[in-house]
């Protein structure tokens, strides 16, 4: 029988090896996984190249992984925000690389690792610095119909750790609003993908039509409670 729920965020992470990549589903703090961030912390998988679409807020999250001195390389679109100090000291202080993507780049080369597509040209960064290699040379450019391009790679993964809505334990994903973002993409791009719920249902409950992500490309589910907040309420996933 088919069964991917984890009995916990530990043992759905015990396997993450130094030096992994590993692509980490949210915008901005709509569907960071958390709970698979602060899992990963206490794992203790270091030397990390880690794939977001930001670089940390505060101390939580991504932020945390950032200042155990867990993560060698970041490949981001917006590595700083107001409250991205974290990232700040560290890449400041030579201690952390940064691959800086354009947005559209960045979610196309992520889908290209799941599709399958070797490479593809993109305008986004053409005469810029960001048409560079991190060596300084130049990417390889193309004219096609009199408009310029780069050539870019897809983004290959080790580990993603996504967050979700509900799913059942054939790994089968639906997800809350924003919190949706990245991790559709990112699940298909990873030898590993590991997804959090806050509701686990039966086999079939799903609407098919409602799946974003199919169970084949998600190996672990973890379910997660809603946090109540101060105010009395639940925290929500978006």
């Amino acid at each position: 029988m088919i069964n991917k729920i984890a009995r916990s965020v530990a043992d759905a992470l015990s396997d993450v090896k130094d030096g992994a990549t590993v692509l980490i589903g949210g915008f901005g703090t709509a569907g960071i996984p958390d709970e698979l961030i602060d899992g990963l912390i206490a794992q203790g998988a270091k030397d990390l190249t880690v794939v977001n679409n930001n670089a940390g807020n505060a101390e939580a999250g991504l932020a945390a992984l950032l200042k155990a001195g867990r993560v060698r390389k970041i490949i981001c679109s917006f590595p700083r925000q107001a409250d991205s100090y974290v990232f700040d000291d560290l890449y400041r202080s030579g201690k952390l690389e940064l691959e800086l993507v354009p947005q559209g780049n960045l979610a196309e080369r992520i889908r290209a690792a799941g599709a399958g597509i070797g490479a593809f040209f993109s305008p986004t960064g053409y005469g810029t610095e960001l048409a560079k290699n991190a060596d300084g040379s130049l990417k390889e450019t193309r004219e096609i119909k009199g408009k310029h391009y780069v050539l870019e790679f897809p983004i290959h993964a080790d580990v993603a750790l996504i967050k979700a809505e509900q799913g059942d334990r054939w790994g089968n994903l639906t997800y809350r609003k924003a919190a949706r973002n990245f991790g559709p993409i990112m699940a298909t791009a990873a030898q590993k993908t590991v997804a959090t719920v806050h509701e686990v249902v039966e086999l079939g409950a799903l609407n098919p039509e409602h799946i974003v992500t199919p169970g084949i490309f998600v190996h672990a589910i973890v379910k997660i409670d809603r946090v109540k907040t101060q105010a009395g309420g639940l925290k929500k996933a978006a």
